[in-house]
C-alpha cells in the first residue's frame, strides 16, 4: 500500500512504538483501504477526501464498533495522513478536521485499597523465586503505577537504592522516576539474590521461571489470578493496579500534577478521571451517611 510501509518504519524507528501498536495502526489503515475499495471504488488511499473519512466513520458506527474503538482508528488514519504530507505524498490530510464520536465518560475500575494491602502484607509461605518474583510484580505495579511494559522492560541498573527511586522508561522513550519505600526496596533484594543464585547474566529485574525476559500474556495471566483472588471486580488486567494506585492517591489528597508525573502521563487531562472518580466516591458515602442525604428523605 502507498506509504503504509514507510510510515511504519517512522513509527518503529522514529517514535519508538511497539509491535503491537504498529500492528494495530496497519489494521486500521488498511480497513480504510479496503472500504474505499468496495464501497467507493478507490484503489488508492492517497485519493480519500473528508467526506470519504466521514462516511467511513458512519460505516463502523452501523456496525457496532464502539465509540472508542472508532476514534483509535481515526486517530490512525490522522497520523497516516499527517505522515504522507509530511514526506510530500499529498498536499491535504482528509481526517485532519473529521471528529470522532463521542465517549462517555467511564470511571476506571479498581480494587479495594483494604483487600490490596491486606494481600500485599501478607508473606510467601515460602521464600522461594517464584513467590519472590510474583509478589514483586503486584507490589512494583500497585506501589509504583508502572505500565505492563514499564514493568517488563525494568532493570536491576533502574533500582536505585541510594536515594529510594527507580527510573522507568515509559511511551515515547521518556524517563521518569518514582519513588519507592523501604520494604519495597527490601523486597527488591531478597528477590535479586535468589534470582542470580539460579540465572546468571540476567539484564532484566524479573524473569520467567525458565529465567527469559517476561513477555505480557505472562504478567497478565499472574495478576489476573491474585487480583481473582483478593477482589470480585470484573476487570482484573494488570492495569486496574495502575488505576488503583492512581485513584488511592486521589482519595488520600495527592495532588494531581503530582499524580500526572507518577504515571508518566504527557496531559493533564488524562489524570483527571482518577479526581472525578474519588469524587463519586465521596458521593456515595455522603448518601449513605447523611440524614438529609436525597435517599434518606
Amino acid at each position: 500500500m502507498n506509504g503504509l510501509d514507510s510510515f511504519c518504519k517512522y513509527l518503529r524507528f522514529e517514535r519508538n512504538y511497539s509491535e503491537h501498536t504498529i500492528l494495530s495502526y496497519q489494521n486500521d489503515i488498511r480497513q480504510f483501504s479496503q472500504y474505499l475499495i468496495i464501497h467507493l471504488d478507490i484503489d488508492n488511499i492517497d485519493h480519500a477526501l473528508h467526506h470519504h473519512v466521514r462516511s467511513w466513520l458512519v460505516h463502523l458506527m452501523t456496525s457496532d464498533y464502539t465509540p472508542k474503538s472508532i476514534n483509535r482508528k481515526l486517530s490512525s488514519l490522522k497520523s497516516f495522513y499527517k505522515f504522507q504530507k509530511k514526506v510530500g505524498r499529498i498536499s491535504h490530510n482528509p481526517a485532519s478536521k473529521v471528529q470522532g464520536p463521542k465517549l462517555s465518560k467511564r470511571l476506571p475500575v479498581v480494587v479495594h485499597k483494604l483487600d490490596l494491602n491486606h494481600a500485599l502484607e501478607e508473606s510467601p509461605e515460602e521464600n522461594s523465586f517464584q513467590t519472590l518474583r510474583d509478589s514483586l510484580i503486584f507490589n512494583l505495579l500497585y506501589q509504583t503505577g508502572m505500565r505492563r511494559s514499564e514493568l517488563i522492560h525494568l532493570k536491576d541498573k533502574d533500582i536505585d537504592t541510594g536515594s529510594k527511586q527507580l527510573k522507568v522508561l515509559g511511551k515515547g522513550n521518556k524517563e521518569r522516576l518514582i519513588p519507592i519505600s523501604t520494604q519495597l526496596l527490601e523486597l527488591i533484594g531478597d528477590y535479586q539474590e535468589l534470582r542470580n543464585e539460579r540465572f546468571d547474566n540476567s539484564e532484566y529485574l524479573l524473569l520467567t521461571d525458565r529465567g527469559l525476559k517476561m513477555y505480557p500474556k505472562f504478567v497478565y495471566n499472574k495478576v489476573r489470578s491474585w487480583i481473582a483472588g483478593i477482589s470480585s471486580v470484573d476487570k482484573k488486567s494488570p492495569h486496574i493496579l495502575r488505576h488503583s494506585f492512581a485513584t488511592h492517591l486521589a482519595d488520600n489528597g495527592a495532588e494531581l500534577n503530582a499524580i500526572k508525573e507518577l504515571l508518566g502521563h504527557s496531559s493533564l487531562a488524562a489524570t483527571e478521571i482518577y479526581t472525578h472518580n474519588s469524587i463519586e466516591r465521596l458521593k456515595g458515602v455522603y448518601q449513605k451517611a447523611h440524614p438529609r442525604s436525597s435517599k434518606k428523605r
